[in-house]
């Protein structure tokens, strides 16, 4: 199976299945002389960690990091890059693989296993193995790690609608989405009520739901990406989408762009003060031309609902037989929930790539 690398400087690799003993990553290219903890990489796996809350699958994973290479040790806790590939692992402790004895040779709808098993002629069918969104851990320690190439860079990502139900932007606090309170990583705090009942309803009945999630990058150089094959949007999407239950992705205005005029659409500037421009606007989400203005670069992405579902869905074996599958095990009611520091992940490693590849080019940055 190839495939499993993306980005071109700051490159990462994972590898591990959902039911394997571990999974990891290799980050090739993280330059020599990043400062960070062990605690930097782990508080993001802990957002992103299974069973925090009833609206998410009840699979009990510490998601404990392993920093196996790329490293030295300063005083106290701060490690330092050395430049050599920085080698991370997640070994799993709660598979229940006999969850999927039932549906070994079925193929699940709205799942990879048909297409996977036509590629392959072979797949893991315990709980999806090299394509289970359990892989992404692996992507959220990387993500940990590109925030701190780029100086000054803060990503942070919510949830803005789920299902039919949508967050009210006036009430948006980015100070709310980590309160303990939140299960959801909604910056709007009147609508944890709302979409707990709403959750608790669909999961109640077996069934699931998808969300959009908003990823906003701050302190983003000017002139990160290149007008034609490396746009800097092009690769933030291509990443987002290479995320499990993605089906869309958007920049800035995005598709509400083609519901507007062009003087609606148009981000104004003018001269500010310091001799740098000032955006009236930021419609086209902090990139013109495939390349960073300097505004902030905001994303929005669409996960659709979690496959695995206690209804009854009609499908075929591999045999070739018509059969009904039920999925059994935990899953999320609502993946999109735990895809939050995933798409930050994302969006932070495009930009710590493209940040290293202006830097190689210009000698700036």
């Amino acid at each position: 199976m190839s495939h499993n690398t993306f980005g071109h400087l700051f490159r990462v690799t994972t590898w591990g299945e959902s039911h394997g003993p571990a999974l990891g990553c290799v980050v090739d290219g993280c330059p020599p002389g990043i400062r960070f903890t062990r605690a930097d990489i782990q508080n993001e796996l802990d957002r992103r960690r299974p069973g925090q809350s009833r609206f998410v699958t009840q699979r009990r994973e510490p998601d404990e990091v392993e920093i196996l290479s790329g490293v030295l040790e300063e005083d106290g806790d701060t490690l330092v890059s050395t430049g050599t590939p920085i080698s991370m692992m997640i070994r799993n402790v709660d598979q229940r693989s006999k969850d999927y004895g039932e549906i070994s040779r079925q193929y699940r709808p709205g799942h990879a296993d048909y297409a996977y098993d036509v590629k392959y002629g072979i797949r893991d069918f315990r709980g999806g193995g090299r394509s289970s969104a359990r892989e992404t851990a692996a992507r959220v320690a990387a993500g940990a790690l590109a925030r701190k190439v780029v100086p000054g860079l803060v990503v942070r990502g919510a949830l803005v609608s789920m299902g039919t139900k949508s967050v009210d932007r006036n009430n948006w606090d980015w100070d709310f989405i980590g309160d303990a309170e939140n299960p959801f990583f909604t910056p709007d705090r009147a609508s944890v009520q709302v979409f707990a009942d709403y959750l608790d309803t669909i999961r109640k009945n077996g069934s699931s739901v998808g969300a959009v999630i908003e990823v906003v990058a701050e302190g983003v150089p000017a002139g990160l990406g290149a007008p034609i094959y490396a746009k800097l949007d092009q690769d933030i999407a291509s990443g987002l989408m290479s995320i499990n239950a993605v089906k869309g992705v958007e920049i800035g205005n995005g598709f509400e762009s083609a519901r507007i005029t062009g003087e609606e659409n148009a981000d104004e500037m003018r001269m500010g003060n310091d001799g740098n421009p000032i955006f009236l606007s930021n419609h086209a989400g902090g990139i013109l031309g495939g390349i960073s203005t300097g505004q902030p670069v905001i994303a929005r992405f669409a996960v659709k609902p979690t496959s695995s579902i206690l209804t009854p869905r009609q499908s075929i074996d591999r045999d070739g037989n018509n059969v009904e599958v039920r999925t059994k095990g935990r899953h999320d009611p609502c993946v999109g929930i735990r895809a939050v520091p995933i798409g930050e992940a994302m969006v932070a490693c495009a930009i710590a790539d493209h940040y290293l590849r202006h830097r190689g080019q210009t000698g700036r940055g």
